[in-house]
């Protein structure tokens, strides 16, 4: 058994469930106090939903004139589901077929290990390394994100610490490890949106008003708008409806209101503001009687083609022979937290097909070649 192994199954074994950390980053800083790092703990959230975070430094002997490339990712993972859907206890680590099977597995304990032991080879055979290494670590990524990564971002923005580089542990491979990297996130605005009407007698709608049938031209507008065309990094904003509710439940009454929840999901060619300010025009401009309550998920991150895309591109391509693409597809990440200190952030991780699912899990032969992708990230920006 590999060393990448045995720390991937030891974290699998740990219930951390979001919040809960169960004692992963305990064994992280353990690990990274031998090689040198300073760790320090950011407990944040309430009682009922304590958050564990960990900011880990090795400081090369540039100091602050060496570049900083940071290791993110998070101990927390999804609920399982039904247990008796999976084959094997999820938190009880299990070989099949050359695949290890437990919750986590892909998402994202394998890179969490991987991360680790590339470090520690990396120091071993640069212990004078001239750039500095960091891990930002969370246990508040699966759940609401308001008390991990963010809460380390903003006391690092409050120290005046910028990161050069960062390599977040999201599983973002498809086919084969190494096939697919993500550059950027799109962002997400979700809006609550409820049009008001007049509740009356279904056989009397001269003394009443539907707000669904007030409504639903302007959602068809909404539906059928071109919001942008996107760019080079990203596809066209999209808007989608998600849920629709009016009504009592009684089929002779027409509704005094409906609520519309819908999202968008933009690119960095749209603003919130400019998405914000068309929505409500249009809703102005159909006279509706309306209140629309706004939630801002993320904004956008980029991070254009330069020395990280270039660093992790070729390690991959050295280790595997795989040609990577650079993608923005997918949902929302931490990576849009660190963006705010870090000019370059790229996730790079297993395949993802089995994320979030029953039977979770990563395939064995990729968890040494993903802990030496990441060693040859080190090795060329930091050694």
């Amino acid at each position: 058994m590999t060393a990448t192994l045995a720390l991937t199954e030891d974290l699998i074994r740990r219930r951390s469930v979001t919040p809960a950390d169960e004692g992963c980053q305990a064994v992280l800083e353990a690990r990274l106090t031998a090689l040198g790092f300073q760790c320090e703990s950011i407990v944040s959230g309430p009682d009922t939903f304590r958050v564990t975070n960990l900011w880990a430094v090795r400081r090369g002997t540039l100091g602050a004139q060496g570049k900083l490339l940071a290791f993110a990712g998070h101990t927390d993972v999804v609920p399982t589901g039904p247990l008796e859907q999976w084959q094997s206890d999820p938190f009880l680590p299990t070989h099949r077929d050359g695949k290890l099977y437990g919750r986590g597995a892909a998402d994202m304990k394998t890179s969490i290990a991987a991360f680790v032991v590339a470090v520690e080879e990396f120091v071993q055979a640069n212990p004078e390394h001239k750039g500095s290494i960091a891990f930002l670590i969370t246990s508040d990524e699966e759940g609401p994100a308001h008390d991990g990564t963010i809460k380390v971002v903003q006391a690092l923005k409050a120290r005046g610490e910028r990161l050069d580089y960062c390599v977040v542990g999201e599983p973002t491979s498809v086919d084969t490890l190494g096939d697919m990297v993500k550059n950027g996130r799109r962002g997400s605005l979700s809006g609550k949106l409820t049009v008001k009407g007049v509740q009356g007698h279904i056989a009397y709608p001269h003394l009443a008003k539907n707000p669904i049938h007030l409504a639903a031209p302007a959602l068809a507008e909404l539906a059928a708008e071109s919001w942008d065309a996107g760019n080079e990094y990203f596809p066209p904003t999209t808007w989608q409806m998600s849920n629709i509710h009016a009504g009592t439940g009684a089929t002779n009454v027409i509704p005094g209101h409906v609520t519309i929840d819908f999202n968008f999901r933009f690119s960095t060619a749209s603003t919130p503001d400019g998405l914000k300010d068309r929505v409500h025009a249009l809703l102005d401009r159909h006279q509706l009687d309306y209140t629309l309550d706004w939630t801002l998920g993320g904004e956008p991150f980029l991070t254009p083609r330069g020395e990280l895309s270039e660093a992790l591109s070729g390690a991959i391509a050295a280790e595997t022979g795989v040609q990577t693409e650079l993608s923005t597809t997918g949902g929302t990440s931490d990576g849009r937290f660190i963006a705010t200190i870090c000019p370059q952030v790229i996730e790079f991780g297993p395949p993802n097909a089995s994320i979030h699912k029953i039977d979770e899990h990563v395939e064995v032969r990729f968890i040494e070649p993903l802990k030496n992708v990441y060693r040859g990230v080190l090795e060329r920006l930091v050694a």
